[in-house]
């Protein structure tokens, strides 16, 4: 996959799970060397094949630097690691869905020591993101984003630059709270379809050229219909989200009952063996809920 190019300085990718592999790849594909670091190196091993570079620090080689982590906790956790290869100019382009408040704070004390953080969480699986397909919400200063618009533009080919730290990641939560909702929708459907009788791939097939469709049916209606969980975003993932997303809307005094019901369906499906499957599997714990 690798396309060599000596006009392209290096890029270090943090975090090499489905969407840090896929970010990665993404560089690879388009020239840039990619330093990679990942808790469990194994990961590491096909980038590796395919040109990439293992660094036990990309902050020591790289002035760009792509974060895909779980949470902020573990953004946090690892930047304290490796904080002695900090230089000033740096740029960290953080993908992590995180806390807004937490990633507030850290982009201000990285800019203490001349580091500009960019939040840049991705609106797209892994495979979207693979595919060229994915969406970047930036947040930071505006000069650091267009300063590395190049970069961003290879992982995400449509990004919104969107103000001051905590935006983006809170964009994403928004994001987020629609996009999971449309799946757990798709999967009750479905299993709708198949109670009262109607072939659920008709069905979906109904719903796409319909005025209900949203993108989800293309990405997982597949999946949900062959049962083919094989994770190009894990469940559990998404369980954390949501979390997130009522911890905010706490912070902001309000309810959010769809997400509150989403968040049980979710605990179920996890119960049931299915966190590190894809989150299509949501329509295993729709299957199975009990009124």
């Amino acid at each position: 996959m690798a396309n060599s190019s000596t006009s392209r300085l290096p890029v270090g990718v943090i975090g090499l799970g489905l969407l840090g592999t896929a970010l990665a790849e993404r560089l690879l594909g388009a020239g840039y060397p990619t330093h990679v670091w990942n808790r469990t190196r194994e990961k590491a091993d096909e980038l590796i094949q395919a040109g990439a570079i293992w660094s036990d620090n990309p902050l020591t080689a790289c002035e760009t630097i792509v974060i895909s982590l779980y949470t902020t906790d573990v953004v946090l956790e690892v930047l304290e690691q490796m904080k002695s290869g900090f230089k000033p100019g740096q740029i960290l382009i953080d993908t992590t869905t995180g806390d807004p408040t937490q990633t507030s704070t850290l982009g201000k004390q990285l800019a203490e020591q001349g580091v500009q953080y960019l939040e840049s969480p991705i609106a797209a699986s892994s495979e979207q993101t693979r595919r060229g397909e994915a969406l970047a919400m930036i947040a930071g200063d505006e000069h650091a984003f267009e300063q590395c618009r190049e970069v961003i533009d290879c992982l995400a080919p449509k990004s919104f630059y969107l103000g001051p730290w905590g935006a983006a990641t809170k964009m994403k939560l928004v994001n987020n709270l629609v996009l999971g909702l449309n799946r757990v929708a798709l999967a009750e459907g479905l299993v709708f379809a198949k109670a009262i009788g109607m072939d659920p791939r008709t069905a979906l097939g109904v719903l796409q050229a319909g005025n209900a469709y949203s993108v989800v049916m293309d990405v997982k209606g597949q999946k949900m219909l062959d049962k083919e969980f094989s994770p190009q975003g894990k469940l559990s993932q998404h369980l954390k989200d949501v979390r997130l997303i009522l911890e905010e809307a706490h912070r902001a005094g309000i309810e959010l009952p769809l997400s509150q019901v989403h968040r049980q369906l979710l605990l179920a499906a996890e119960a049931a063996g299915f966190g590190e499957q894809d989150n299509s599997a949501i329509i295993h714990a729709v299957e199975h809920s009990r009124g």
